[in-house]
């Protein structure tokens, strides 16, 4: 039986250059992944992987193509005169006059609320301005009024001036007291045109006579 020769030295040192020359290879390797890690972290970088990061960028890429919110209705803009100054014929409150003299205001308990003209008496007026009564003339005045004295007064409507003769005359009498409200009518001289609208009041006595929430004027 013959016997394998054994190696020649040579041999052997050739598969040990071999196999070292793979261990500084590997190493090699895995000391750049190290350094390509450590400086992706000191430069701010994230270590995740890329498909990773993508996945999570995904939902925000979503999000920012969905129909953005409606915006907020605008809020209502405060109403603006009509031209022509005040319609005669819509609901005018006394508090709104634009002149006075001798009334107060106060805290009405008639329907809707607001204030009231107050502390009326003999000779007091109040005075609104351009007050527009259009082509067809007026032919009614009506007032919202209350009073708690006995004998009452008048309300007279005079037209361009406090010291004209009266357009209209509204008898006042006790309506039961200073908050208990009614309305009265009474005829008006026709009128059209604008004018400067005088609400005066008269009483043969002194003290205050009567409370005048509104008023308007009708065809």
């Amino acid at each position: 039986m013959t016997t394998p020769a054994s190696p020649s030295p040579g041999v052997y040192h050739s598969r040990s250059r071999v196999t070292r020359n793979r261990l500084v290879l590997a190493a090699a390797g895995l000391a750049l992944v190290l350094l390509g890690y450590l400086i992706g972290r000191l430069q701010g970088g994230s270590a995740t992987p890329a498909p990773a990061a993508a996945a999570v960028a995904a939902p925000s890429v979503a999000s920012s193509s969905s129909p953005a919110d409606p915006p907020a209705s605008p809020s209502p803009s405060p109403a603006t005169p009509a031209p022509g100054g005040i319609d005669a014929y819509s609901v005018i409150q006394a508090e709104a006059a634009a002149g006075q003299q001798g009334t107060q205001f106060q805290e009405t308990e008639d329907e809707g609320g607001g204030q009231n003209v107050a502390y009326i008496g003999n000779g007091d007026w109040l005075r609104f301005d351009d007050v527009d009564f259009g082509d067809e003339p007026a032919t009614k005045f009506a007032a919202r009024v209350a009073s708690e004295v006995d004998g009452g007064g008048r309300l007279e409507v005079r037209l361009d001036s406090p010291g004209n003769t009266p357009a209209a005359t509204l008898e006042i009498a006790d309506t039961g007291g200073w908050q208990d409200w009614e309305s009265r009518t009474t005829d008006v001289e026709p009128v059209t045109g604008r004018h400067t609208v005088f609400i005066t009041f008269g009483r043969d006595g002194g003290e205050d006579f009567v409370n005048v929430n509104y008023f308007a004027f009708a065809h």
